[in-house]
């Protein structure tokens, strides 16, 4: 039985204020990714498609002159971070499990490299899964980020998602760790 449904999480003001910014097309597309690698890899999908949804929550919009700067982006980006950090909070708000809320954080903060020093990381398999998934949806430049997708299409996928993940056997659904 889950917490916290991710129509739930995706319906909230704060996950719809940061999604709206980050790129909502990206997030629904990592979020279907997530999904189908979670049951190629035996990772629970909550845990993975709410990552996944919320995984550029962080975003901090680079502009110079008015326009996106994506070179000041990957140079001084720090999204991910802030971004599971926002996505913490926000499920413990919604009632998450607190340790399902941090694991769903962890792999958050490590979607991405792009903020780290040089050297590999021991990641589990929930971390690989939203980082392989937001890797299928990247564009050059950071235009996966732009794309455009009705929200009512967007909605209607994530409860799609949400009974997907409610018909899966419970032991699919347990903690990844």
């Amino acid at each position: 039985m889950r917490n916290v449904t991710l129509t739930e999480v995706y319906s909230h003001p704060i996950a719809q204020k940061y999604l709206q910014r980050s790129g909502l097309a990206h997030a629904i597309a990592v979020t279907c990714h997530a999904y189908k690698l979670a049951v190629k890899y035996g990772v629970n999908p909550d845990l993975a498609t709410k990552a996944a949804l919320l995984h550029d929550i962080g975003h901090y919009e680079w502009y110079t002159d008015g326009e996106w700067d994506y070179e000041k982006y990957k140079e001084n980006d720090i999204h991910a971070i802030k971004g599971a950090e926002r996505a913490h909070k926000l499920l413990i708000r919604l009632g998450e499990n607190p340790q399902s809320a941090k694991e769903i954080a962890l792999a958050i903060l490590l979607h991405t490299d792009s903020y780290l020093p040089e050297g590999s990381l021991n990641q589990s398999t929930l971390q690989k899964v939203v980082r392989l998934a937001d890797e299928m949806d990247e564009e050059p430049g950071g235009g996966h980020h732009y794309r455009k997708i009705n929200e009512v299409t967007a909605l209607k996928t994530i409860q799609k998602l949400d009974e997907k993940i409610d018909r899966l056997p419970n032991s699919s659904l347990k903690e990844s760790v």
